[in-house]
């Protein structure tokens, strides 16, 4: 059984339509080709900040399309890369005087979608530069060609680029800044059940009862291990180790993002980040501000997944400047 509400007929264009018509006052919606662009930015900003991905990770990553974030998102089909025609049109629709910003998940057809996208800015005379996300530490190994994939860092990284764009950087700056911003970030995801293939219903891969994906991918990529579920305690404290030991960094201020797969309860999520924070209060460490939610899901997968990043002194600042976007959440660090 497909469990999944969609329609049959261009989903992705069905959904984008109606994310712009209840964000009116955000976000303008282009159909042809199909991106998002948000309604206004802040004066100081001169570089354009362009995204994008597979659907069936919402929000991200046109929910993080506004004042203070993205000013521009491209989805592609369902857990698939958008066609770098799309990251053109929305690139130059949003380029500043100082150029645009590319922020990249670390998967092939991103990477060659939008740097065909690159080089046909260039061929315009707009200046473009490249923010690679790689915060996934289940594939980190040398047998992974690819590297690291992008996942959950991805909306920290989109935020505080925002800020620091904001503040008037310059495209070179803000690059350097974003693979500084991406450096200090790792992530790990564990699911109990694979989400629901939309091609063809049912699970997208069989689990045992009782056991976990450990390090699963946010498009359904089966995990390097499956384990035999080890408790609440005992996995939450496992995955919360194997990030902090896995940050380059010595920093003591961090951002915290508790991410659902999709289909994981808040009951659930919350009980997670209470256990996750006791941890990093007796490492001794300061959160500078937390998300808990579903930010970026693999459809309705059950399962969740960690982010910790660690904030130098200087990067506060871009992580509380103002933000209004469909998905941010207000609190207290966009206040």
């Amino acid at each position: 059984m497909n469990r999944l509400f969609l329609p049959a007929e261009s989903p992705v264009e069905q959904a984008l339509h109606g994310l712009a018509l209840a964000h009116p006052r955000l976000l303008n919606l282009n159909e042809d080709p199909l991106y998002v662009t948000a309604r206004r930015r802040h004066t100081g900003r001169r570089v354009g900040i362009v995204s994008g991905g597979g659907s069936g990770h919402e929000p991200l990553h046109t929910g993080f399309v506004g004042f203070g974030m993205l000013d521009a998102a491209v989805p592609g089909r369902v857990f698939s890369s958008p066609h770098n025609r799309q990251v053109y049109e929305a690139s130059r629709a949003v380029a500043g005087p100082d150029g645009v910003l590319h922020v990249v998940k670390n998967y092939t057809g991103d990477r060659i979608n939008f740097g065909i996208a690159a080089e046909r800015l260039r061929a315009d005379g707009i200046p473009v530069r490249r923010v690679l996300v790689d915060d996934d530490l289940a594939t980190e190994s040398a047998e992974t060609a690819t590297g690291r994939r992008g996942t959950g860092a991805t909306v920290i990284v989109e935020k505080l680029l925002g800020g620091a764009a904001d503040s008037g950087l310059g495209l070179d700056e803000l690059a350097l800044l974003g693979v500084e911003f991406a450096a200090a970030s790792r992530s790990i995801a564990v699911a109990a059940r694979a989400q629901t293939s939309p091609s063809r219903g049912g699970e997208a891969f069989e689990l045992p009862d009782r056991t976990l994906e450990y390090g699963v991918g946010i498009h359904g990529e089966r995990a390097p291990a499956t384990l035999e579920h080890p408790g609440f305690e005992r996995l939450v404290d496992r995955m919360t180790r194997q990030l902090l030991d896995a940050l380059p960094a010595s920093g003591r201020s961090v951002v915290l993002l508790v991410n659902g797969l999709g289909a994981t309860t808040l009951l659930e999520l919350y009980a997670v980040h209470a256990r996750v924070s006791q941890l990093l209060d007796e490492r001794g460490l300061e959160v500078v501000d937390r998300l808990v939610g579903t930010v970026v899901p693999a459809l309705d997968m059950s399962g969740f997944s960690l982010t910790i990043t660690e904030l130098r002194h200087d990067w506060t600042a871009f992580w509380r400047a103002p933000a209004l976007t469909p998905a941010f959440p207000a609190q207290e660090s966009t206040r």
